[in-house]
């Protein structure tokens, strides 16, 4: 049986092929909604597929969105991926997504593949850009939107939140609740990096105990990004002889662990401990009790991210800071900071 092509739809349908392109592939140009319907009346009476190789070998771009991420298995990372499916779900792509699981070596490898898969725009989620992936992105050309961070080693558009404006809202809300200080669990205390949310928490933490004249000296605690890691930081802590009032968490992930160890030390939160994260993922609603955090608004900067990513019209151009299309956070108040 012979193949069905693109000239047979056109025939039944009784319009050129361009029309058909137009409708299969949503445009560029608008087709009449009758002209619309019989087209897609003549693509289903005679079964046509589109040859997505073909089209893609043609225009030197598949309909595909390359999404790296720093590891999926975090929910904030997790949420954000979905948030990004479903907003190029909007614009008829499909997105690959790739973990570099924090590893440099890892990145560049999902770059590779993904721009030489010939990926429509590359959305990349990047803890600290090495040199050989900025050099990557620079070799192929590529359409690239950093999202939820902004690593210095790449002149990009930029996808973000108000990190630092949100973690100083937090903060500044257990101070209000009278506690002595507030420690802070995350973040890289000798060496921070320039465009990582982790670090711009951190300077939200500082630049509020700042402004309370509350020196920082010996309340930053490293820990891993994750729930395990940082529930093994926050035993040790908790458990010590200066335990903290309150503490303030750069994500939400580490504050689920901070919850789990006080409980299993039976403190009492908030009544003896107040905590905070960041990131308002789901599960924060559902902990005990539930935590109080900073949310970003991960669906409309997934659609941001989407929309630049695909449409050379919306990219931004000048300098560094005009490059970057900055949301506001919003402090989401709930029981693990002493409010009813």
């Amino acid at each position: 049986m012979a193949k069905v092509t693109r000239d047979d739809v056109a025939r039944l349908a009784g319009t050129s092929t361009a029309v058909v392109s137009y409708v299969i592939n949503n445009g560029p140009r608008p087709v009449a909604p009758a002209t619309r319907e019989r087209v897609l009346a003549a693509i289903k009476e005679l079964g046509y597929r589109p040859d997505r190789v073909a089209q893609a070998m043609a225009s030197r771009r598949t309909e595909l969105i390359g999404l790296i991420v720093p590891d999926a298995r975090q929910p904030y990372f997790g949420e954000m991926a979905h948030a990004v499916e479903q907003a190029a779900a909007e614009r008829g792509k499909m997105v690959l997504v790739g973990n570099s699981d924090y590893v440099a070596e890892r990145e560049v490898h999902y770059l590779r593949a993904f721009l030489g898969m010939r990926v429509s725009g590359l959305i990349l989620v990047s803890h600290a850009l090495s040199d050989n992936a900025a050099a990557e992105i620079e070799a192929w050309d590529a359409r690239v939107v950093l999202l939820h961070e902004h690593p210095e080693a790449i002149d990009d558009v930029a996808v973000v939140t108000d990190d630092i404006g949100g973690a100083q809202e937090a903060v500044r809300h257990l101070l209000e609740h009278g506690n002595e200080y507030v420690a802070c669990v995350g973040g890289i205390a000798e060496t921070p990096l320039v465009g990582d949310p982790v670090s711009d928490h951190v300077e939200g933490w500082r630049r509020a105990m700042s402004d309370a004249g509350i020196s920082t000296e010996g309340r930053l605690f490293e820990a891993p990004y994750n729930r395990y890691d940082a529930y093994q930081v926050a035993l040790e802590l908790l458990s010590g002889p200066r335990r903290p009032p309150a503490i303030f968490c750069s994500t939400d992930d580490q504050a689920i662990g901070v919850l789990r160890a006080a409980r299993e030390l039976r403190i009492d939160v908030p009544g003896e401990l107040a905590v905070a994260g960041y990131d308002d993922v789901k599960e924060a609603g559902l902990t005990d009790p539930p935590l109080t955090t900073v949310a970003s608004d991960r669906p409309a900067m997934a659609r941001a991210a989407v929309d630049l990513v695909l449409d050379d019209g919306l990219r931004l151009a000048g300098s560094r800071r005009e490059r970057v299309k900055l949301f506001p956070s919003r402090l989401v108040v709930r029981r693990s900071c002493g409010c009813e």
